[in-house]
């Protein structure tokens, strides 16, 4: 999917005609609201983790727009999930993904958590998993509903919770953990706590006048087997509510439990370097900890902050991006070898001919360019096995982390 923030940025905002025709468009927007019913959402509500699956598994599988004639394999990255681990779960950890992205994406992380004894779940935001249309009539009320449903559910299962996401599914957990001091600690993977773009809040005005910030185009992809390629404008709208409402709760009070946060430097859609400069007093845990990936800071920080280099020449990786940190370079379909590509990457996006030949592409975030050189997107992460010790070292408190990746 092309960076949300330089897809808002390409929006015109200013000059006096624009602004009176904008309020037309809203006025119409809204009369043409209060005539339509909204399309269902994935259903909500089931009184036990099972029953949820069940049911929204059947509701993807009737509503999704297939990729790929491997109908199981997308099925099963587009579902909730739930792992056990050997013997009797004492905790448990519930996985909420990104905009636009699926439950799938944890699909590393999980076998880490299980061998340390957790019981994992995943949830899937309704919206997801069926074709990018299905987010216009969403909001994050939706969202944070299935994080408080199947929080609730994993607490009567297990004594000890915790929760873990990515991008805005990082927004959901840590504004319910705020509000939830039973919650245990998080596992955070470039959180959206704040984009880079200031005019951000201007997401939801612009979802009243339009559907799409760019309009889908006749034969370009949509989504792919994994996740959404474009996402409508009321997707960046309610990612807007979820990382403003994060903001506003942290500014009232820290979050005192352990957490994990993973950022990479040149994240092409969050200001990761003010989400650093904040960790110290936002995250106080002496277990807390936070990765960065990239330079090292230009001011001082503290002993809770890895630094590890995100330009890796041995691996033709120039820099990390957004979402590299959730995968090891062995995964099947985003890994190294993977069989998923994601060739799109802003202006200079390369020849399908070219993305194929991986002895000649280097790796980046979204719209990353240097001369000589043709790069498609990151989708793995070199550090992932040492990223994953840091974690269990942050769920268990011990907060004694080994430095060498």
């Amino acid at each position: 999917m092309d960076s949300p923030m330089a897809l808002m940025r390409s929006a015109p905002l200013s000059g006096s005609r624009y602004w009176r025709g904008l309020c037309v468009l809203i006025l119409l927007a809204f009369l043409s609201a209060c005539s339509r019913t909204p399309p269902p959402i994935t259903p909500l509500g089931q009184p036990t983790f099972a029953r949820y699956q069940q049911e929204t598994t059947r509701w993807v599988e009737e509503h999704r727009r297939f990729q790929t004639l491997d109908k199981a394999l997308e099925l099963t990255w587009n579902t909730p999930s739930e792992t056990r681990p050997a013997g009797t779960a004492r905790k448990g950890i519930l996985l909420v993904h990104g905009l636009g992205d699926s439950p799938g994406s944890f699909t590393d992380i999980i076998p880490a958590l299980t061998q340390r004894g957790f019981l994992v779940r995943t949830v899937l935001l309704p919206g997801h998993g069926t074709q990018p249309a299905d987010l216009m009539p969403v909001s994050v009320e939706d969202w944070r509903r299935v994080v408080a449903e199947q929080a609730a559910l994993l607490h009567q299962e297990v004594g000890e919770v915790y929760l873990g996401g990515f991008s805005t599914g990082g927004n959901l957990v840590l504004e319910y953990a705020l509000q939830h001091p039973d919650i245990q600690g998080l596992v955070l993977f470039s959180p959206a706590i704040r984009s880079d773009e200031p005019l951000d809040f201007l997401a939801p005005l612009l979802a009243s006048v339009t559907d799409w910030l760019r309009p889908p185009r006749p034969g370009q992809p949509q989504q792919i087997a994994t996740r959404y390629l474009r996402v409508p404008t009321n997707g960046f709208a309610q990612f807007y509510y979820s990382s403003a409402n994060v903001r506003h709760l942290l500014a009232k009070s820290p979050y005192d439990k352990p957490v994990l946060m993973v950022l990479a430097q040149h994240d092409s859609v969050l200001d990761t370097a003010a989400m650093l400069a904040q960790f110290d007093k936002a995250f106080p845990h002496p277990a807390s900890r936070v990765i960065w990936y990239g330079n090292p800071p230009a001011q001082p920080v503290s002993e809770r902050v890895l630094v590890r280099s995100d330009r890796l020449p041995e691996w033709r990786i120039s820099q990390f991006s957004h979402m590299s940190v959730l995968f090891s370079p062995d995964n099947p379909l985003y890994g190294r070898t993977g069989t998923l590509r994601l060739c799109s990457n802003g202006p200079t996006t390369p020849a399908a001919n070219d993305c194929k030949q991986r002895e000649d592409v280097w790796y980046s975030d979204w719209g990353y360019q240097e001369p000589g050189k043709t790069h498609i997107r990151l989708t793995f992460n070199p550090y992932f096995d040492w990223q994953n010790q840091v974690m269990a070292s942050v769920l268990s408190s011990e907060g004694t982390v080994s430095a060498a990746p």
